[in-house]
């Protein structure tokens, strides 16, 4: 870990009192520092561009640049990579014989994240992966994607894969593992699997779920333990003392009029986030001129993308949002729960119960996963209450392994080691050596097994004590099938024959079954007969490998109510509980509970809330740090459970009051080159009770400084604000907020000659009121135009590459400021100063209104950057790209130019994908608009915040967007003339609220 002497940091009182004088207007401001005026604030904007930092001052050499790239290093032994017999999978759209060289081919699968998965498209370029998109068909995409789902195609090709079986590092062939394991195995069901331990993650995949049954009568004294290591069990278990029984959750948004989000970011995290984004903004789009929309509120002890874009949001610590719940439902009238809110939340409480109870059974309040059972018990009682049942909150049977499952059950393994009755020890993916709770000390005792086997990816920290080492195959090599957030249930298909002499899930848990040469899709399509799940005869089949899901195989359906006494046994738990400074524990936004660590593209995504890459922080209020007299970036103590470790801290604004936030996923020791030695680990403070929140912790600064690579000084605007914000009641009354600049210029009010197109005339328009800034539209960028990461060092030095960056804006005190989200990419000016400056023409606006970069005529003068005011164009500095591995080559898009050093790059419109649709539309004689062209950006999109298209058509949804009240361009005063345009954010705030 490196750390500098502290420097003069800033002071938060300082910055109050800056914010305090900035007058009665609206006070957009980024970020700490500017509001400080730091001396590295200044130093930002004296270089005003930050690529001119001179090229010997980075400290990352070449080595360490492949090594960043995650999949950057060649393939060592390709040649001897394990290959299947050929298997019929079905195309989404055409066959595979109909393959025409150069024109992808688009294939129906599921990505699994967690027991969860979710329904996609794969774009194959001749057999090659490429670019992952959403299943328009799944109930659980809509055609649309997370980040996680965008980067997977990242996980297919990463070099630190696992590349044959090894015994004691030794590489030894899977026939050899198979003679080793076979007797043994057979041993352990002569004695009815005494001694035979599996443990794996939580799933919902019917063949899995059907195996482990399978497994459990040839092996009947075996334990098979599923563990989660960012699930959902403490919401299940607070939905079972709801219900007296398993149910499994899930939430309808199409019809939610007022939404109340508690600790939850239900928008962005989870299996169903993507769904539940795109019915949350459906009801929030207003562009067709209703002033129709839900209201949102959040309530939160630690940020999140949800609380970024409700209509109130009020953050509260862990103990204070237990009493304000038990107020809630007390005003709601739920039976057996007394209770007095704060008079200072006494307001929120009023107005807030009193618009939930206007609209009984269109409303909904939902918890996050990681608060105690008990809360979730309280609120599935709210929503009985608000007659949500069955409208809003939908109830099924269950889908995920129950018996043997959570962090309990792992505990009991844990004493079954240590006490020697474990003889075989399978573990089958997962990493529960890192990402379980520090108080288990799994690996310590899983040492104690007398064979452990690992079945991985990656030879991770899970690895490190077992013998075995056996690959395990990526999603897209394998055969397999997973349920959706609604119980949808999706075909996993191989797009490509396995790279490595790798198996798939459901091959090893058929060999433990006593068949060592299993076939996956065998296996599979066994599930789907009489004597497995459900039966599908062959076309029913083909037709569920063709839709990528199988029709009408959802659990079925439960009309239950909350027992009586629920929600008072849960009341009673849950009082007197004390405040204390607390520890709050959660997933990280870009890189999970560590699953995806020596992922590059995510590493290299800016987080949400504090656009910090490469690492994770501390998270504390800024009056919590004036208290402590911590400043940004400071290494301090942290202690809690008798364990200490040292992290960085990070001052957030709306962060709550004597509360911490600190991500897991980080601080890990065998990710890979990618992820090692990144962050913090937080599961080192974590105990099995209590995985999720550490109560009483103590703070003390210790004077050194840590360096975070956060981006949210570069490409600074220079206070210029961007934002235009409106509420629902501000636009009936016509007080809306314009600006005269607009969007809409004449184009004889310059100078300059305008432009006159006769076809096509690309543009783009952006929804500031439904933009959750996930991220799918980053990395989606990234992986559609080969964009290459550049490691922490040069994003320190502001030289990241993404071609379109999401900016966050705070307005008011910074306590509990409202945040604005604003997605920036190159707006393709009409004149734009870009063009006029390059002595190459390397840079030029063509014939349909795009501003292009042709490449090969670059030679790196970086004038057009300088100019640009919008500062969205990229210069690689050094060879990021690798021209000679044959990995990247399997994953580079074909229609994508791969850039080299000293070349300017930037946002293009997608225009490979312009050009085929316009190829398609004249070889089919069809209208444009009817071959589905999107941008890779809108296609990810969860919430359709973007559209593109052409501005000459006037039934474009892009024209339409262009043309409301609601659009502006940014920076139009500069005469810049942007084809990119926003739509102003409006809010549906409470009067109540507003008013208080």
């Amino acid at each position: 870990m490196k750390s500098e002497p502290k420097p003069n940091g800033l002071r938060v009182e300082e910055v109050r009192e800056r914010l305090s004088e900035a007058g009665d207007g609206p006070a957009y401001w980024r970020s700490l520092e500017e509001l400080a005026q730091t001396d590295e604030f200044h130093e930002l904007l004296e270089r005003e561009f930050p690529t001119l930092l001179p090229l010997e001052q980075s400290q990352a050499s070449r080595r360490r640049f492949l090594q960043f790239m995650g999949a950057s290093l060649a393939l060592a032994g390709l040649s001897a990579c394990s290959l299947q017999p050929e298997e019929r999978i079905l195309p989404y759209t055409k066959q595979p014989e109909e393959i025409v060289p150069g024109k992808p081919l688009y294939f129906a699968s599921a990505h699994p994240n967690g027991p969860f998965g979710r329904g996609i498209l794969v774009e194959s370029h001749m057999g090659r992966p490429t670019k992952i998109e959403g299943n328009p068909d799944h109930p659980s995409s809509l055609g649309a994607t997370d980040l996680f789902d965008q980067a997977s195609i990242l996980e297919l090709y990463d070099p630190d894969r696992m590349r044959a079986p090894s015994y004691l590092s030794t590489v030894r062939s899977w026939e050899a593992f198979a003679a080793d394991l076979g007797p043994r195995l057979e041993a352990q069901r002569a004695l009815g699997g005494e001694g035979l331990r599996v443990v794996l993650p939580n799933t919902t995949s019917p063949t899995v779920l059907h195996q482990i049954g399978i497994l459990r009568q040839r092996f009947p004294k075996a334990r098979f333990v599923a563990y989660e290591s960012a699930g959902s069990a403490q919401a299940r278990a607070g939905f079972r003392a709801a219900f007296g029984r398993p149910v499994h959750v899930h939430y309808d948004l199409s019809e939610a009029e007022v939404l109340v989000c508690l600790d939850h970011d239900l928008l962005t995290e989870g299996p169903g986030s993507v769904r539940y984004a795109r019915d949350f903004a459906r009801r929030r789009r207003i562009v067709d001129g209703h002033h129709e929309m839900n209201r949102l509120y959040a309530v939160e002890s630690s940020p999140t993308s949800t609380g970024q874009i409700a209509d109130h949001r009020l953050p509260l610590s862990p103990v204070r949002l237990e009493g304000f719940v038990l107020a809630l439902a007390a005003a709601l009238g739920v039976e057996g729960v007394h209770a007095q809110a704060e008079p200072e939340l006494q307001t929120w409480v009023d107005a807030v119960a009193a618009d939930l109870r206007a609209r009984p059974g269109r409303s909904l309040v939902s918890a996050g996963d990681s608060l105690r059972p008990e809360l979730h018990t309280i609120v599935m009682a709210i929503n009985d209450r608000l007659n949500n049942i069955g409208r809003t909150v939908l109830l099924q049977e269950p889908v995920l392994l129950s018996e043997g499952s959570g962090l309990e059950a792992l505990r009991e393994l844990t004493t079954e080691l240590r006490d020697g009755k474990v003889d075989l020890l399978l573990l089958l993916g997962g990493n529960p050596a890192q990402d379980t709770p520090a108080d288990l000390d799994f690996a310590s005792a899983a040492a104690e097994a007398g064979l452990r086997v690992r079945f991985s990816s990656h030879d991770d920290e899970t690895a490190e004590f077992c013998q075995w080492k056996i690959p395990l195959s990526h999603p897209l090599e394998s055969w397999g099938d997973i349920r959706g957030h609604d119980g949808t249930v999706a075909i996993v298909q191989p797009l490509i024959a396995p790279l490595f002499a790798s198996r798939s899930v459901v091959e090893i848990l058929e060999f433990l079954a006593g068949d060592p040469t299993a076939d996956g899709l065998a296996v599979v399509r066994r599930t789907w007969t009489a004597d497995g799940v459900a039966d599908l005869d062959d076309k029913a089949w083909r037709r569920a490998l063709h839709d990528g899901l199988v029709r009408d195989a959802e659990p079925a359906a439960l009309s239950l109510r909350v027992a009586p006494a629920a929600a008072a046994a849960a009341a009673a738990s849950l009082a007197g509980t004390s405040a204390s400074a607390c520890l709050v524990i959660r997933p990280d936004p870009t890189v999970g509970d560590g699953r995806f660590a020596n992922n590059g593209w995510l590493q290299e995504c800016p987080k949400p809330h504090t656009r910090i890459t490469w690492d994770n922080a501390l998270l504390l209020a800024p009056r919590t740090a004036e208290k402590l007299g911590v400043s940004n970036e400071e290494l301090v103590l942290l202690r809690a459970n008798g364990r200490q470790m040292e992290v960085a801290a990070w001052i957030l604004p709306g962060h709550a009051e004597d509360t911490f936030t600190l991500h897991l996923g980080y601080g890990r020791r065998r990710a890979g080159r990618v992820g090692n030695g990144c962050g913090f680990d937080a599961n080192r403070l974590r105990t099995v009770d209590s995985p999720w929140r550490v109560d009483g912790v103590e703070i003390e600064p210790l004077g050194r400084r840590y360096r975070l690579a956060s981006t949210q000084l570069h490409a600074n605007m220079e206070g210029r604000d961007l934002i235009r914000h409106s509420t629902v009641a501000e636009l009936e009354h016509g007080h809306g907020q314009h600006t005269e600049e607009g969007h809409h210029l004449d184009p004889n009010a310059s100078l300059m000659p305008g432009f006159t197109y006769e076809g096509y005339k690309w543009g783009m328009t952006v929804d500031l009121s439904t933009c959750t800034g996930c991220n799918a539209c980053v990395i989606a960028c990234q992986s559609e135009n080969n964009i290459s990461i550049v490691g922490k060092d040069e994003v320190l030095n502001g030289r990241e590459m993404h071609w379109m960056r999401i900016d966050r804006y705070f307005e008011g005190d910074l306590d509990q400021p409202t945040t604005y989200l604003q997605p920036v990419m190159c707006q393709h000016c009409e004149q734009a100063p870009c063009e006029v400056v390059c002595p190459v023409s390397a840079t030029v606006h063509t014939d349909e209104g795009i501003n292009a970069m042709a490449y090969n005529r670059c030679v790196g003068t970086r004038y057009c950057a300088n100019n640009c005011p919008y500062k969205v164009r990229r210069f690689n500095f050094y060879q990021y790209a690798d021209y000679e591995s044959d990995t990247l080559k399997l994953m580079r898009n074909p229609d994508v130019t791969i850039r080299h050093r000293g070349v300017m790059e930037k946002c293009n419109y997608c225009l490979q994908r312009v050009n085929h649709a316009k190829i398609e539309a004249t070889v089919r004689d069809l209208p444009l608009a009817e071959v589905g062209l999107q941008s890779a950006c809108q296609q990810a999109c969860p919430t359709a915040a973007i559209e593109f298209g052409d501005l000459n058509d006037s039934e474009a949804p892009v024209t339409q967007w262009a043309q409301s009240d609601l659009a502006y361009g940014i920076l139009t005063d500069l005469g810049t003339r942007p084809r990119t345009s926003y739509l102003q954010r409006v809010s549906n705030p409470n009067p109540e609220l507003a008013r208080s």
